[in-house]
This record gives C-alpha cells, sequence and structure tokens, in this order.
C-alpha cells in the first residue's frame, strides 16, 4: 500500500459565503488531508468581474470549522503583504487550527488585481522573485524563533514572533515552477513545493529541483512534494463527467473548460494520478470550484484513493 495524501483547493471566486464554509467543512468530514483556497482579490478563471472571497479570512473560518485537514493558501500572494506580518498571521492561524496550518507563498502574477487594489506589482517577474527570496528567507527566520531582520527589499529589523507556532516546524510551501529562481528558493528555504500543469511538466520541474538541491547542498528528501492536478469531476460515464464539469466553468465566469483535468470515471482518475505517484508525488491537490460538487469530492476519497493507494 501506497500513502497518498488528497487536498482539496475549493475556489473562493463566484461563490457564496455559507457554500465556500461549508466546502472546507464536507472536505474536512470526508477525511481530505489538506484543505486550500486561493489568494486573490478578483476571479482568475473566466471574468475577472465577479465575486471573490479573501484567502486568509477563509482560512481563519475553515480553521474554526473543522478540526483535522491541514489548511493553507495555494499559494499566498508575496506581493499582497508584508513578509513578517504573513508569517505572523500564519502562526495565529496554528494556533486557532491547533497547529494544521501551512503557510503558502508565491511571486503573484496576476497585474489585474494589483492595478485595481493599488498593490505594488513590480516591473518583471524576476523582481517579484527576489521580493520572494527575501520574504521566504524573513518568514523562515520568524517561524524558527530567529529575529531576522530584512536585506534590500523589507525594512523588518530584528523581528520576533511570540509566541511561537504551535508545530515545532510550521512548513512553508512554495508554489510555481520558475527553473532558474522559484525552484533553487525551494530548494534554499521551503519544506515543500507545489507544481502543475501536467505530468510531463511536473517531472521536469521535480529534476530541476534536485538539481538545485545538490547545488546548495539540501537534502531533496527533505521537501515535499505536491502536485496540483486541476479541476477534479467524478461520474460513472465520462460523458456526463464532461458535462458537469462543462457546466461548472460556465458558473465561473463563463471560463473556458480546462483540457486534461481529472474528468471522468474513477478508474481514468487513479490511471491519471498512479502517474505522480510513481515518481514520488504522494500529495495530489484537486481543484473543487462553486459549487463544491459532493459526488466528486465524496468519490475520490472513498474511491479513488483507496484504489490508488493499492495500485
Amino acid at each position: 500500500m501506497t500513502d497518498v495524501k488528497l487536498g482539496a483547493l475549493c475556489w473562493n471566486q463566484y461563490t457564496d459565503w455559507q457554500s465556500l464554509r461549508e466546502a472546507g467543512v464536507r472536505a474536512d468530514r470526508l477525511g481530505f488531508d489538506s484543505i486550500w483556497t486561493w489568494d486573490h482579490l478578483y476571479p482568475i478563471v473566466g471574468s475577472d468581474e465577479g465575486p471573490m472571497f479573501e484567502g486568509y479570512l477563509t482560512l481563519a473560518a475553515w480553521a474554526e470549522a473543522t478540526r483535522h485537514a491541514s489548511i493553507g493558501l495555494m499559494v499566498g500572494a508575496n506581493t499582497f503583504r508584508n513578509p513578517a506580518l504573513v508569517a505572523k498571521m500564519i502562526t495565529t492561524l496554528d494556533h486557532i487550527s491547533g497547529g494544521r496550518a501551512i503557510l503558502g507563498i508565491g511571486g503573484a502574477w496576476f497585474e489585474t488585481e494589483h492595478t485595481a487594489f493599488g498593490i505594488e506589482f513590480g516591473g518583471s517577474p524576476g523582481e517579484r522573485l527576489r521580493w520572494l527570496e527575501e520574504a521566504v528567507r524573513i518568514m523562515r527566520g520568524m517561524l524558527h524563533g530567529t529575529e531576522p531582520s530584512g536585506d534590500r527589499y523589507y525594512a523588518a529589523r530584528d523581528v520576533r514572533n511570540d509566541p511561537p507556532p504551535v508545530q515545532e516546524r510550521l512548513p512553508i510551501l512554495v508554489g510555481g515552477g520558475g527553473e532558474r529562481k522559484t525552484l533553487r528558493i525551494v530548494a534554499r528555504y521551503a519544506d515543500a513545493c507545489n507544481v502543475g500543469g501536467g505530468f510531463e511538466n511536473v517531472r521536469r520541474k521535480d529534476e530541476i529541483l534536485r538539481r538545485h538541491c545538490a547545488e546548495v547542498g539540501r537534502d531533496e528528501s527533505e521537501i515535499e512534494r505536491t502536485a496540483g492536478m486541476g479541476v477534479c469531476v467524478i461520474r460513472d460515464d465520462p460523458a456526463e463527467a464532461r458535462r458537469v464539469a462543462d457546466e461548472i466553468f460556465a458558473r465561473n465566469g463563463q471560463a473556458e473548460p480546462w483540457k486534461g483535468e481529472l474528468i471522468g470515471a474513477p478508474e481514468q482518475l487513479v490511471e491519471r494520478m498512479r502517474r505522480y505517484v510513481d515518481i514520488g508525488f504522494r500529495n495530489l491537490i484537486c481543484g473543487f470550484p462553486s459549487p463544491y460538487d459532493t459526488e466528486s469530492m465524496e468519490r475520490l476519497v472513498r474511491e479513488v484513493r483507496p484504489a490508488l493507494a493499492s495500485a
């Protein structure tokens, strides 16, 4: 038997609060290992002119309403908040949840929401990743109790994080697959990474991460690999699964349906997901947009995971 973790990424766009809250509670009740939402201020799938709930407040509510699953952003936008404040926020979330918080962080990419909210976006992806590297170093230091200071981009000075997290090592997950910078930040500082874009892309990024680890002297086995699997819709009839998925995408800002998602019969999902497990990705995060299809969530845990673990 192979230990396979499942995460539920519950989209916080085109929904109402009660439905989003219940999606997290349902995921916890069903036995998902982790619950995630996005850190965006405008919808990112379909039209951006729709409703969107803020990420950290969503996590705080889930932390109070759930009991078992880890909770985090997939992933936090580093541009939105001062990194020292983020370390304080995630520490507070760790206490609210009884030690279940994960600090998900990335460089950010959606310029439209930055412009609308007046948030500094930076001149290039490279600049945002330079910000991210210093930010993660500050966060790591605060979570370890070392009272770090900023260097070039942040003005934190000997910043203290009191009380410390409940977890002895609150995990930092860095999202993104940038081959020169992002994956090197993972190698230096992160406890976990998240990549997506299909199996071949994930396998390539993992090979590059291993090379970065070797170059910086990091044991690559210390970094948990997580893979974004896309939207999950399960029905015995693949055509019916496709129909349901198309309706879900239409509900989300009339978005064009994605290709290559986890849409089909249970045995089809097992076949697709098993490839990731075979290369060491045993934490698979599946997307559930509004209206948070109950049948798919249930069957992923009760049918797909056991078949995947025993394959």
